[in-house]
C-alpha cells in the first residue's frame, strides 16, 4: 500500500494524543477528590490545554512546512514524553496545569502536520474524506483506550489517592514509543510547501483564507461543533459521578463508552463519505443528536443507583448517555475533508491551523459554559444548553455547502 509507514505513524500519534488530550474529564473529577479544587476551578485546566493550542496554531501555521512536518511531530512528542515522566511526582494542582499546557502546545504541532500530511498521502477527495474519517476514528480508539487505562488506576476506596498518577508511566513509554517509530519513518513533504519561501508570504497565504466565505462558515462550524463535542467529553465522567451517583472508575468508564461510540460514528463516516454527500451525513447527525438529547436528558432525573450497580446491573440510561456521542462523532471528520480537499495543497497547513485554533477556543469556552452551568444549576441543564449550537451548526453547515458547490461550477 502507497505511502503505508508514514500512515501508520499519524494514526500512532493521534492515538497518543487522543489519550493525553482528553484525559481532561478524568483529570477534572481526580482533582476535585485530590486537592480540594471546585468545579469551576478545575474546568480551567480546559483553557491551559486549548489556549495554548489556539496560540501555537496562530503562530506557527503558516510557516510549519518549512520547520518541517516530520520534525514538528518530533518535537512534541520529545515534549509530552518528558512531561509524562515527571507526573508521577506531581503534588499540586498547577503540575496539571503545566501538563495540559505542553500538551496543547505539542498538539498543535501534531494536528497541523498531520492534517497537512493527509493531503500528501492521499490521491483524491474521496480518499482524503474516508482517511480523516478512519483517522479521527482512531483518535477516539485512542480517547476510548485512555479512559479505560486511566479507570484501572482509581481506588475507589480511597478517593483521596495519589496512585492513579502512576498511569503517565505508562503514557510516557507509549510517547516514546510513537517519537521513535517516527524517527525511522520517511515522508516526503515538497507539496506542502509553497513556492513564496518567504515568512510574509506564508502570512499572507493565511491570511488569503480568510477572504473565502465558505472558510468563515467552515469555522464557525467548527467552532460550534467542537464548543458541543468538548463539553459532552470533559464532563461525562463528572455527570455519572455526580449525578447518577456511580462509583469514580465507573464514571471514567463511561466516557469510555462515549468514546466507544465517537470511533464507531467516525469510522463509519469514512464509509459513508464514500456513499453520500457530506451535508446529508451532518444533517442526519446534528438532528438525530438534538432528539436524542431530549429523549434521554428526562431519563436521568430521579435515578436511584445502588451501591453495588455495575455495568451488568446498570439502568438503561447509563448505556444510552455515551452512546449518543455516534451521532456527533461524523461531524468534525466531514466537514474538515471537505475545506481541506477543496483548496491548494501548499494551503493545508495554513488552514490546518486555522482548524486547530477555532477548535480549541470552542472547546474551551464549551467546557468552562458547562463547568459553570453544571455548578450553578445542574448537569442536565448543561447539557440541555448545547441544543442552541447544535442549530446554529445546522444552519452553517448549509450554507458552507452551498457556498463549497457554487464554488466548484
Amino acid at each position: 500500500m502507497k505511502n503505508f509507514n508514514i500512515k501508520i505513524v499519524l494514526f500512532l500519534n493521534y492515538f497518543v494524543f487522543a489519550i493525553l488530550l482528553n484525559s481532561v474529564g478524568t483529570v477534572i473529577l481526580q482533582v476535585q477528590q485530590n486537592f480540594g479544587i471546585s468545579k469551576s476551578a478545575a474546568s480551567v485546566l480546559e483553557g491551559f490545554k486549548d489556549l495554548p493550542i489556539a496560540i501555537c496554531s496562530f503562530i506557527l501555521a503558516s510557516f510549519l512546512p518549512k520547520i518541517g512536518i516530520k520534525n514538528s511531530m518530533l518535537i512534541a512528542l520529545f515534549l509530552v514524553t518528558c512531561m509524562c515522566f515527571v507526573m508521577p511526582f506531581s503534588n499540586d494542582f498547577w503540575f496539571f496545569k503545566l501538563l495540559f499546557a505542553i500538551v496543547g502546545i505539542s498538539f498543535a504541532l501534531i494536528k497541523i502536520s498531520v492534517f497537512t500530511s493527509i493531503g500528501l498521502v492521499t490521491e483524491n477527495d474521496k480518499e482524503h474524506s474516508s482517511f480523516m474519517g478512519f483517522l479521527e476514528g482512531f483518535f477516539m480508539v485512542g480517547v476510548l483506550m485512555g479512559n479505560v487505562l486511566f479507570s484501572l488506576f482509581i481506588d475507589d476506596h480511597n478517593p483521596k489517592s495519589t496512585e492513579w498518577l502512576n498511569v503517565y508511566w505508562v503514557l510516557g513509554g507509549l510517547s516514546l514509543a510513537s517519537f521513535l517509530f517516527l524517527f525511522f519513518s520517511k515522508l516526503d513533504e515538497r507539496e506542502a510547501k509553497s513556492e513564496k519561501t518567504d515568512l510574509i508570504g506564508d502570512v499572507k497565504n493565511s491570511i488569503s483564507l480568510l477572504s473565502y466565505k465558505k472558510v468563515l462558515f467552515f469555522l464557525l462550524c467548527a467552532f460550534l461543533f467542537v464548543l458541543v463535542e468538548q463539553s459532552f467529553q470533559t464532563w461525562t465522567p463528572t455527570f455519572y459521578k455526580e449525578i447518577l451517583k456511580l462509583p469514580t472508575s465507573m464514571s471514567i468508564q463511561a466516557a469510555a463508552v462515549l468514546a466507544g461510540a465517537f470511533a464507531l460514528g467516525r469510522f463509519l463516516s469514512g464509509f459513508f463519505s464514500r456513499k453520500f454527500n457530506w451535508i446529508y451525513v451532518v444533517s442526519f447527525c446534528i438532528i438525530g443528536f438534538a432528539i436524542s438529547i431530549l429523549l434521554v436528558l428526562p431519563l436521568t432525573h430521579n435515578i436511584h443507583i445502588d451501591v453495588n450497580t455495575g455495568w451488568l446491573n446498570a439502568p438503561l440510561v447509563v448505556y444510552l448517555f455515551p452512546l449518543m456521542g455516534g451521532f456527533l462523532a461524523p461531524i468534525y471528520p466531514s466537514i474538515n475533508s471537505i475545506i481541506l480537499s477543496s483548496i491548494p495543497k501548499y494551503l493545508h497547513s495554513a488552514m490546518s491551523g486555522l482548524i486547530v485554533v477555532f477548535s480549541a477556543i470552542g472547546g474551551t469556552i464549551g467546557s468552562i459554559i458547562t463547568g459553570f452551568v453544571f455548578q450553578e444549576f445542574s448537569g442536565q441543564h448543561a447539557f440541555y444548553l448545547s441544543l442552541i449550537p447544535l442549530s446554529l451548526l445546522l444552519v452553517s453547515a448549509i450554507f458552507m455547502s452551498r457556498l463549497t458547490i457554487n464554488s466548484k461550477k
